[in-house]
């Protein structure tokens, strides 16, 4: 039962997010919602980047370099197909993870640099918010433009 309610809440983000995902195309990739914030292609590849990368911590080691976070944005991003391939690469890591977990698997504690120690469960629901609290940005953006 709880291998099908991660799958759920996989696939509930996925759609969610890509009502904003599936409108970014290389002609809007350069918008900002005002002059100091970051481009729609830059938070598109810093939610890929950072999907990737919380697989660290839960085992599943990623080769993406780390180009968004904490950083300015000076076109990293630019590239649709490329971000939306980690993108996907993201996804792909999370329902395997899923697959991957037993079910008193989700209760085991990780040491983050960000959160302290959580549990596997906690981690993933961040995940999946901080990919809706972005969606969300670029989906604002997308309709002030």
């Amino acid at each position: 039962m709880e291998k099908q309610i991660f799958k759920d809440l996989l696939a509930q983000n996925q759609l969610s997010c890509s009502f904003a995902f599936n409108e970014i195309n290389d002609k809007n990739v350069s918008l900002r919602l005002s002059a100091g914030a970051s481009s729609i292609g830059f938070i598109y590849r810093h939610i890929a980047e950072t999907m990737l990368m919380f697989g660290y911590f839960f085992g599943m080691p990623s080769d993406v370099a780390n180009t968004t976070m904490g950083q300015q944005d000076e076109g990293q991003g630019n590239n649709c197909d490329e971000t939306k391939a980690l993108l996907d690469k993201g996804y792909t890591m999370l329902a395997q993870l899923i697959e991957d977990t037993p079910a008193d698997g989700w209760s085991e504690t990780i040491d983050t640099p960000f959160f302290g120690s959580v549990s596997k469960a906690r981690l993933f629901a961040h995940i999946l918010y901080h990919n809706s609290y972005h969606a969300g940005q670029i989906g604002l953006t997308l309709k002030r433009a």
